[in-house]
């Protein structure tokens, strides 16, 4: 495994892209949210590509031959936060993939990630300055309840009752901070996400309208 140190996340002194260029919204809430759901209208709607923290964590960890999979592993079933650099560098490199691809396509939604405050310093300051962050917020009994449902079906480890309060107490000690720091620069959209999906999804659109951006149906000029 390669030393932390030497990747990106903690060589780098200025940013990859510039925000002119790229454009990256952070989308964060607490687990069961609803985070995922949103997302997936977004990239419908609006064509941004949708990149899940813990979907690149989850798929590395999983890769063969990956240099970091073990160490993922400990870290997601423990319910803690896996290294920075190692997040920051499998964000930076599906956002490479992305743009080689799917020519033309330099608009992301981040889900679930920064988790805390060094993260989004870290990946301001090395990847791209963040245009602002999405906050889905919703009392913790809802979200324990729609994680519990899910857990039946979804396989994942870590949708339990014992590792989904961790997750809770993760979030609202090392993530609350990071979205009350954007906040004061005015860089935070809040919604409520207590309400059906649909519902909640007409109050984001309403507020990516008042910062001026538009589904892509209605972003394209027609012709005169």
């Amino acid at each position: 495994m390669p030393a932390l140190e030497s990747l990106g996340a903690a060589t780098r002194t200025k940013s990859l892209w510039s925000p002119d260029d790229v454009i990256v919204i952070f989308v964060l809430g607490g687990p069961g949210a609803g985070k995922g759901t949103q997302c997936s209208k977004l990239v419908s709607d609006y064509g941004f590509k949708h990149l899940s923290a813990g979907d690149l964590l989850r798929e590395e960890q999983d890769r063969p031959g990956s240099e970091f999979g073990d160490m993922i592993k400990s870290y997601i079933k423990e319910g803690t936060i896996v290294p920075m650099e190692v997040t920051i560098q499998l964000l930076e490199n599906a956002m490479k993939d992305t743009m080689e691809k799917e020519k033309g396509k330099r608009m992301f939604l981040i889900d679930g990630f920064p988790r805390k405050l060094d993260q989004a310093h870290a990946f301001e300051r090395s990847v791209v300055p963040s245009k602002f962050t999405l906050f889905f917020d919703c009392p913790e009994e809802v979200m324990e309840e729609r994680l519990l449902n899910r857990g039946k079906t979804s396989g994942r480890a870590d949708d339990n009752p014992e590792s989904i309060r961790k997750r809770f107490r993760t979030f609202i000690e090392t993530s609350m901070p990071v979205v009350n720091e954007f906040e004061e620069q005015g860089k935070v959209v809040k919604v409520e996400a207590v309400n059906a999906p649909d519902e909640v999804y007409k109050d984001v659109q309403s507020k990516l309208k008042e910062r001026g951006i538009e589904p892509i149906t209605l972003a394209i000029v027609q012709p005169s």
